[in-house]
């Protein structure tokens, strides 16, 4: 018996875009829902330090906090976002669960298209929608800089 094949970032997304995929608005947003409740709560260590540390999305309407980490070539999201949005702390989820454990390669690999792929562009709204972009953008830059590397021209959203 051959063991499964180690699943990667762009094939946990691939997944999460079929999730989606056949979905209307409403049932969309239900699904990110269901995504939201799977956001660990933050570890005791980032939680003793997160008042002196500025780890928020800026150009996020929603209080939206990240804490990339990477370590032994391995990535991890830590985050914290405001109860009153659970559709982007759904999306929050969706990342933290496809970066985990991957390399910074594949993280730096997610398509900027998406939130287009997952259909939720049009159901979100232009605000929500550049919220979630900066997200990501902070995700990649963050590992990029967790990983010692200095954030540049590679850190923005790829192809």
């Amino acid at each position: 018996m051959n063991p499964a094949p180690p699943t990667t970032v762009a094939t946990r997304l691939a997944a999460v875009v079929e999730d989606f995929a056949d979905l209307d608005g409403r049932e969309k947003l239900e699904l990110l829902l269901e995504y939201a409740s799977r956001l660990a709560p933050l570890p005791e260590s980032i939680t003793e330090r997160r008042v002196v540390e500025d780890h928020r999305v800026h150009e996020c309407q929603t209080p939206v906090y990240l804490w990339p980490e990477f370590s032994g070539g391995a990535a991890r999201l830590h985050a914290e976002v405001a109860p009153e949005a659970p559709t982007v702390k759904g999306f929050v989820a969706i990342l933290a669960d496809a970066v985990a454990g991957r390399p910074i390669d594949e993280v730096l690999a997610i398509r900027d298209d998406l939130l287009e792929r997952m259909g939720l562009a049009e159901v979100l709204g232009i605000l929500r929608t550049r919220g979630l972009r900066a997200i990501v953008g902070h995700v990649k830059r963050g590992l990029l800089a967790a990983s010692g590397n200095t954030p540049g021209a590679n850190s923005g959203a790829s192809s």
